[in-house]
């Protein structure tokens, strides 16, 4: 059975933990062509849309569960939003836990909405991630389409 309604609410265990190092703030920051001093020296705090790293990898879990029957391939990013408690910091050890919190299949697309939460190793609570999900399946029988 594809993804439906009723996997309203699945959580996924916690990704690997990511440590956020000054040299990693750097270098997303460089890459955003982003020069803001908060993101350089020795204390850097993260660029917020650095968040979208770790939120992704917890996109796995979801394109891996069999029971969905998802593809990434098939699927389009529609929205992202972040809801920040404090920036990350260089040293924080981070975990991301992916809840799916909405869906609305019809025919042969869903729109998937999704919340990470990205919490220090301790569980101190720093972002959620939500995102919106287009995926479509194959249309059964193309020929006739």
């Amino acid at each position: 059975m594809p993804i439906s309604e009723a996997h309203v609410g699945k959580t996924y265990p916690p990704t690997q933990p990511y440590l956020v190092t000054a040299g990693k703030i750097h270098e997303f920051a460089r890459a955003l062509g982003d020069e803001n001093p908060a993101y350089a020296g020795a204390e850097p705090v993260a660029p917020p849309t650095f968040a979208a790293v770790l939120a992704a990898d917890a996109w796995g879990a979801l394109f891996d569960d069999p029971e969905l029957d998802l593809a990434l391939s098939q699927t389009m990013h529609t929205n992202q939003k972040f809801a920040w408690r404090r920036p990350l910091r260089a040293g924080d050890e981070v975990v991301a836990t992916l809840t799916i919190d909405g869906v609305r299949a019809r025919a042969n697309t869903a729109f998937v909405t999704i919340a990470v939460l990205l919490a220090t190793t301790a569980g101190e609570e720093l972002c959620t991630a939500s995102s919106t999900l287009l995926h479509t399946w194959p249309v059964e029988n193309e020929e006739e389409a």
